[in-house]
């Protein structure tokens, strides 16, 4: 791998009990065309500057806690957030309280219960970001330096613990709060998608030289490497090719 070249953010994943049915729910919330995946089966593709698209997954386990990256959908206008918060409940989204108390934000859940926030009309730290303003992480400040090395994206936010990256390209912010930090329940039911654009072990070296960690998930005999980076948290990389 040439010096300096980076691995690509390809995808964000879900576990799915129902990939199919999921990916119908974020293709209408979002208004992302569905598209047969060669590696998963179901994939959303953007129409805008997103940069990654989504991949659901087959699985039988059952969620346990919060997702360690939830979006965060901007609105432009207080209408706008409102008939968000219609369509995703039309689609068979929910409602959901975490203890959130009276906030501008909505705090939702899809139909599997992965959880989400349509953000306020005003929001200036994502002003100028597409409809997935950010993928809200509960992470350390390392975790977003790792992130920031890997993907080769700049840090946009470094403060009091909490980092935030974005794409010179655009596309959301991807942010880690810092502390407090939830308890790990297990394998992770969302994850980044990496695509090495040179060898594949190289890639995966520089990614180790840089804090991650090689972990078994029971993902057995495949041709994609699966690592975590340094808050424990899963990530797939795999040949651009």
């Amino acid at each position: 791998m040439a010096h300096g070249e980076k691995a690509r953010l390809v995808a964000l994943c879900f576990d799915a009990h129902d990939p199919v049915a999921l990916a119908g729910f974020w293709s209408g919330v979002l208004g992302w065309e569905r598209v047969d995946d060669p590696t998963y089966g179901v994939a959303l593709v953007p129409n805008d500057d997103t940069g990654f698209r989504l991949r659901f997954v087959s699985s039988d386990a059952p969620k346990a806690g919060p997702n360690q990256y939830h979006f965060d959908l901007t609105s432009q206008s207080l209408e706008q957030q409102q008939e968000t918060v219609a369509r995703v409940l039309a689609l068979g989204g929910s409602h959901l309280d975490i203890g959130q108390g009276d906030v501008d934000h909505v705090v939702m859940a899809d139909p599997e219960g992965n959880e989400f926030c349509v953000i306020e009309p005003g929001n200036s730290f994502l002003a100028d970001c597409p409809f997935i303003g950010a993928l809200s992480g509960d992470g350390s400040q390392a975790c977003g330096y790792f992130w920031s090395n890997a993907l080769g994206w700049p840090l946009v936010w470094d403060q009091d613990e909490e980092t935030a990256i974005r794409s010179p390209h655009g596309g959301p912010k991807v942010t880690w709060g810092g502390p407090p930090y939830r308890p790990r329940l297990g394998k992770e039911r969302v994850h980044l998608d990496l695509a090495a654009e040179g060898e594949l072990e190289a890639e995966v070296e520089r990614l180790l030289s840089l804090g991650a960690t090689r972990v078994d998930i029971g993902q057995g005999d495949v041709d994609w490497v699966v690592l975590a980076d340094p808050d424990g948290h899963e990530l797939c990389v795999r040949s651009a090719g």
